[in-house]
């Protein structure tokens, strides 16, 4: 691992493990979720809203929770996070109707709030310069290998025990991460970032860099996408392919796993290459997904698009967070910076989990992906024409 010394490697393996185990319990239940609500009677915006709910919540208080490890460390918002995972996770066995569904995807939204972009920044804190590439593509393995290792579980736990067990199985995997977190993470006193000479600088500087702006607009468009394959492929295999639950979470595994598996090679490359050339040619690729899954007649065109998908996020996000770390660092606001991207990732999810579903209700389900295409390239276009002349902490 890319750490500087031994306490380094504690952090970043308890990091990685609690982050992995917490990750896998949501994508347990994540796939299945579109099909439930689907079952109890939701329309198209309904199922939009119940991921839109979650990425809502998670905008409104990131840069709040993001801000606030800046100024006063990060374990006990990274600990209270998962504990709020755990209690949620058991939350959803008691869930009967849509209204149910939306409200604790909602409040889940604010637990991960506290999680997610803390731990990232407690990551870019410990990262050496000149491997950011490479240390947060090992870390993202994580997040990407847990998100498709859960649908696969997920699929199988409910077709063998039943809805509720995967709720079960969601909450007791966020318990190990909280357990991981809570005795492993040294005290909040002994974190860098306590450290520093100076306050974090003001949101105005950061908000109003173009190569911030650049990041952020590419990570809107990647999640969007991602938002509408979450939450309209699992009901597209199931209506028209007529699919089991355990095969629509392996195709939705199979895009995610491609990714995590070469995180690691892509950000050694990544502090190696050109950045920004890494996240234009992955977010062609995701475009190119899209339009793939719009065109998707039989099982094999979905697999094709899924691992087209996988290898778009794989190759474009460590360098886009290698770039995001870069500047956290130079800044001095790693907790800020990590904040505003993971509000990137929600407000992606948001718009394109939300304008999908109205896309769906108003005219047919696979525009919905159509709509997906159309914003992967926008969002791959305007990040090449803001960051031209932008540095990145690289060579190339």
């Amino acid at each position: 691992m890319v750490v500087a010394n031994e306490m380094d490697k504690k952090i970043f393996g308890t990091l990685f493990f609690s982050i992995f185990a917490a990750v896998t319990g949501v994508g347990i239940v994540v796939p299945l979720l579109p099909v439930y609500a689907h079952s109890l009677g939701a329309s198209g915006l309904y199922i939009g809203l119940i991921f839109g709910s979650f990425s809502l919540s998670r905008t409104i208080f990131l840069p709040y929770f993001g801000r606030l490890s800046d100024k006063n460390g990060r374990k006990h918002l990274i600990v209270t996070g998962l504990a709020g995972y755990t209690l949620i996770s058991f939350a959803f066995i008691f869930s009967g109707n849509i209204e149910t569904l939306v409200a604790i995807r909602f409040i889940q939204g604010i637990a991960s709030s506290m999680m997610m972009p803390v731990i990232q920044a407690y990551v870019g804190d410990i990262t050496p310069k000149g491997r950011e590439g490479f240390t947060m593509g090992l870390f993202n393995m994580s997040l990407f290998l847990g998100l498709s290792l859960g649908p696969l579980m997920g699929g199988g736990i409910k077709d063998s025990l039943g809805l509720e067990a995967s709720f079960i199985c969601m909450g007791v995997l966020s318990l190990i991460g909280f357990f991981l977190s809570f005795f492993l993470l040294p005290p909040v006193s002994q974190e860098g970032v306590l450290d520093r000479n100076r306050p974090p600088i003001k949101w105005s500087r950061i908000i109003t860099d173009r190569a911030v702006i650049g990041l952020f607009i590419f990570r809107v468009s990647y999640t969007a996408c991602i938002g509408i394959i979450w939450g309209f492929l699992p009901v597209l295999a199931d209506i028209e392919l007529r699919l089991s639950s355990s095969t629509i979470g392996l195709l939705v595994m199979m895009g995610v796993f491609i990714s995590g598996i070469i995180h690691m090679p892509m950000g050694y490359l990544a502090d190696r290459i050109n950045r920004k050339m890494m996240i234009v040619a992955g977010g062609l690729l995701v475009t190119a997904a899209m339009t793939g899954f719009a065109r998707a007649d039989t099982i094999r065109d979905m697999i094709g698009a899924s691992i087209l998908f996988g290898l778009g996020g794989g190759i474009s996000m460590p360098a886009h967070m290698a770039i995001a770390v870069f500047k956290g660092g130079e800044s001095e606001s790693m907790g800020s910076l990590m904040g505003l991207m993971t509000m990137a990732h929600s407000l992606g999810m948001l718009a394109g989990s939300t304008l999908a579903g109205l896309m769906m209700d108003l005219f047919q389900l696979r525009d919905a992906f159509w709509f997906g295409s159309m914003i992967g390239f926008v969002g791959t276009v305007l990040f090449f024409t803001l960051s031209r002349k932008t540095t990145s902490g690289q060579t190339g």
